[in-house]
Formats: C-alpha cells, structure tokens, sequence
C-alpha cells in the first residue's frame, strides 16, 4: 500500500509518524502546491491531507481508495464526490478538545493576570528600586464571580464551561444550531448573552449561521473590558468591525483563528496588532504536543480499521 502525506510540516517536525509504516510505503511533502497534488498522488492507495485540497479533478484523475484528514474539519475535501465514487474519507474527531480548551483559558488569563507587564517590571529591573515590597499600579481581576459566555457548547465549550466553573464562573452559553439542550448550564440568546458576559469564548463552527455572527453591531453591547476569545474558526468574528469597535470601545481581543491564514499583508488586524488588547496566535489551540499524538493515533486507527473492513 503506498501512503502520501501531503503537508508533513503542519503536524510537527518532533512527532513521530514511523507508526504508520506498518501498512506500506510512506512518502512525505512537507507543504504541497495545488499544482503538484495529483502529480504527487499518482498510483497512490491513501493520501493523508490536513489543509490541501482534495477536490474533484484531484480525485478523478488519481485512484485513491482513502482519504485520511489529520484533523476534524472536512471542509478541504470533496467529500460528496468522494463518495459518489466509493472513496471513503476519515477524520478525527476529539482529539484537541483539552489543548484548545487550555488555550482558551490562557489567554483569559493573559489579559485578566496581566503578567506580561508585571513580568516586565521586574525584568526591566524596577523591583529593586522599590521602597515597598510589591507593585500594584496595574490593576487586574479575579475569574471567581465573573460572567463567562461561551458561544457553541460542544465538547470544547464545554470543557472550557468545566474549567471555568471551576474558578467559580458564572456560566452561560449560546446555542449556534439551536440544537443543544445542556441543563448543566444555562442557556440564553446571543444579545443577553454578549450584554451580560464579562468573557466570552468561541467554540462554534463556522457556517451560513455563524459567519460574521460577532460584527461591529452587535458588538456594541459589550460592557467595556470585556474579554473575547475565539479558538473556533476565523470569519465568525467580522475582523474589519473589530478595528472599528475598539476605536469606541474598550474590549480585549485573543484570536487563535482568523478568516484566512497565514495571516495576509493587507488583514485589517495587522494594524492594531501593537495593542495590548489583542493578541493573536498562529492557529495553535489544536497543537499540543499530547493532541497531536492523539491525532496520529486516530489516523493509525482510521487506516486500520479501513484495511480490516
């Protein structure tokens, strides 16, 4: 059986993929061109993709028998003609939910501790000269008692409801589907839900519903120094309104996700990224080094089980 992986780099050089030798021949590429992929998929039993596209000229014009995704969105593949041609195509599922769900509960962390500035004034050498034995001049906050929304109730959301009611969080969470009917937390509408949180966290997916589902309007009814967080998918935030809502208000933004990635040179975002009030990350609440682990595992397993049916 020969195997194709088509962008190794996006899994991590210090992950260990010789697991996946046992079913044959493996050829990796550390990144793939949409011109080279059915060149490099040519005589090719399984290709495992995370982002490059498996469209359909890709599929009719290899002889694929597996489609292996090395991650849980299916939205780089086509995967109704991939049936139509008895292609079956595997993800996996669940094995990034306490990584992203850690991330998200650091960068709330980031903004409420304020550890950069407190880390800062000791290493800019500002401690010593003190008469006293602390600095507080930057003020911050506690989590206990504070009103944290989480939009998408998933297992992610709800690992996070779980850590965060942990610190003593008051939670609420808002439905995308309308489907979700968890009686461990209360369930509110958006407004209510963006009016009264002093967090609130993304954990939806991106669709028709979702796109734009936070946008300069509605953002208005954000208390000042609310803390926003999306580890979900970019474009359910609108990123040109969120330039535009912290020239009037004062809000915190930590983006893990956003509408095209790599981030481009004319993003809207790339002109208050010198703020304190936003931080964005590369796309790396799915990463850790455990998740990944967890990933590979979930390919072994999807190809076994493939190879045994």
């Amino acid at each position: 059986m020969k195997i194709v992986i088509l962008d190794r780099s996006t899994l991590g050089a210090d992950i260990d993929l010789s697991i996946l030798s046992e079913f044959g021949e493996i050829t990796e590429y550390d990144y793939t061109n949409e011109k080279d992929t059915i060149e490099r998929l040519k005589n090719c039993d399984v290709v495992i993709t995370n982002k490059v596209l498996i469209t359909k000229e890709v599929i009719d014009n290899t002889e694929l028998k597996l489609i292996c995704i090395s991650a849980t969105g299916t939205n780089n593949v086509d995967v109704e003609y991939a049936k139509h041609k008895k292609i079956e195509v595997k993800n996996v599922a669940g094995y990034s939910t306490a990584s992203v769900a850690q991330l998200t509960i650091s960068l709330v962390l980031h903004f409420m501790q304020e550890i950069n500035y407190y880390s800062n004034y000791v290493k800019e050498g500002n401690w010593h000269k003190s008469k006293i034995f602390t600095h507080i001049d930057k003020p911050f906050s506690q989590l206990s008692g504070k009103n944290w929304g989480i939009i998408g109730l998933g297992s992610i959301g709800e690992k996070v409801a779980q850590i965060a009611s942990a610190f003593d969080c008051n939670i609420n969470y808002y439905s995308t589907s309308n489907m979700n009917f968890n009686t461990n937390y209360n369930t509110t509408n958006l407004t209510a839900l963006l009016e009264s949180s002093d967090i609130i966290s993304i954990h939806c997916p991106l669709n028709e519903k979702t796109k734009d589902l936070l946008n300069y309007e509605n953002m208005k009814l954000l208390k000042n120094n609310t803390i926003i967080i999306n580890v979900a998918r970019g474009g359910i935030i609108n990123e040109y309104d969120i330039v535009k809502i912290l020239k009037e208000k004062n809000l915190f933004f930590g983006l893990d996700t956003i509408s095209t990635e790599p981030i481009e040179e004319d993003s809207p975002l790339n002109s208050i990224l010198e703020l304190d009030n936003i931080i964005l990350t590369p796309h790396i609440a799915w990463a850790s080094i455990e998740s990944r682990k967890k990933l590979i595992e979930g390919v072994y397993k999807n190809i076994e089980g493939f190879i045994n049916e």
